[in-house]
């Protein structure tokens, strides 16, 4: 990853969706397309008024005019373009394009299509994230364009958001236009691991468990698929997204199950980079290009491609060998 400590390389979105705090909340096998929201937070209808009007071609920044007079205090998640395929479930991972503005003086919050193109996720039906957008999703196709009027409660609460003048009062505007689900994990039958390689166990929805074995790593970079995905090879440049576990090898040679530096898993949000161009280490880049979306691949990288004689601390010191299990969830 980045010469840096994995735990602080997570994408920071931008900084309308900061203030929603992490997903870390534990998807719920039970749905609805018209859940009620937590505490204090409005169940959503379909319309209400006045209601803002939305121009603009679906995969392109909407144009969002806002009416005249004051807002309803409704929740309103109106479908604007229905897309196709499964609808969303709470729980599931969603990718999704926005556009944002404040009711009050119709000020522009900002949009993703601002940010190079690059969708933001968020669990639907999450505790942790704006009402707004987790509850939104919920029941949209991929490929729908929705509104989405937020009351406070469905907002950022009353606290609001100082840092982009959101006040305890306001009303929110989104327009979402959803990309699509991502799944959980790599799906499939795990191919065999050579013993003089780490072995893995990753059947669950967790961590992976990573034995590494007693015997000195390999010199030059490994990158083994051991489920391969059916969806397109990632190409350089595009935004990944990849759950992962990682251990070094040295400190936790023969010591079984090695203890991990860092996990996604343990966040609950997959990690999401550039890849291919120098924003995570050499490793990543060049052991994650060229493989297929849904593919789970093992990592082992030389230090010389990693952190080299950086020390990142008592699980990841100086001259590491590190060993990482990737899930490779999309690429877009």
């Amino acid at each position: 990853m980045r010469r840096r400590r994995l735990a602080a390389l997570l994408i920071v979105p931008a900084l309308l969706l900061t203030a929603c705090g992490g997903e870390d909340a534990k998807p719920e096998a039970e749905a609805s397309a018209s859940p009620s929201g937590a505490a204090g937070v409005p169940k959503p209808v379909a319309s209400a008024s006045p209601m803002p009007q939305v121009s603009g071609a679906p995969g392109k920044k909407a144009t969002i005019t806002i009416p005249k007079g004051e807002p309803s205090s409704s929740f309103v998640v109106h479908t604007l373009t229905e897309g196709k395929g499964e609808p969303v479930k709470k729980g599931d991972a969603v990718m999704f394009h926005f556009t944002a503005k404040l009711w009050k003086g119709a000020k522009d919050l900002g949009s993703s299509y601002d940010q190079g193109g690059k969708p933001q996720l968020v669990t639907a039906g999450s505790e942790t994230s704006i009402p707004a957008l987790s509850t939104g999703v919920i029941g949209q196709k991929p490929g729908s364009r929705v509104l989405v009027v937020a009351p406070p409660a469905a907002g950022f609460g009353p606290q609001g958001n100082p840092q982009i003048g959101v006040t305890g009062t306001d009303t929110l505007v989104f327009v979402l236009d959803i990309q699509g689900t991502m799944p959980k994990k790599a799906e499939g039958k795990q191919a065999p691991i050579p013993a003089d390689l780490p072995q893995i166990e990753a059947d669950k929805e967790a961590p992976a468990v990573i034995k590494i074995p007693n015997n000195a790593p390999p010199k030059t970079l490994v990158d083994k698929v051991l489920i391969e995905g059916k969806g397109p090879e990632v190409k350089s440049g595009q935004h990944v997204y990849m759950h992962y576990t990682g251990a070094a090898w040295e400190i936790n040679k023969g010591k079984n199950p090695a203890k991990p530096f860092d996990s996604s898993w343990n966040r609950n949000q997959p990690f999401d980079t550039v890849i291919g161009q120098g924003q995570v280490i050499e490793g990543w880049d060049k052991g994650i290009v060229g493989k297929k979306v849904g593919s789970r691949v093992l990592l082992v990288i030389p230090a010389a491609q990693a952190y080299k004689d950086q020390d990142k601390g008592p699980e990841l010191p100086a001259n590491s060998t590190l060993v990482f299990v990737v899930d490779i969830l999309a690429a877009m």
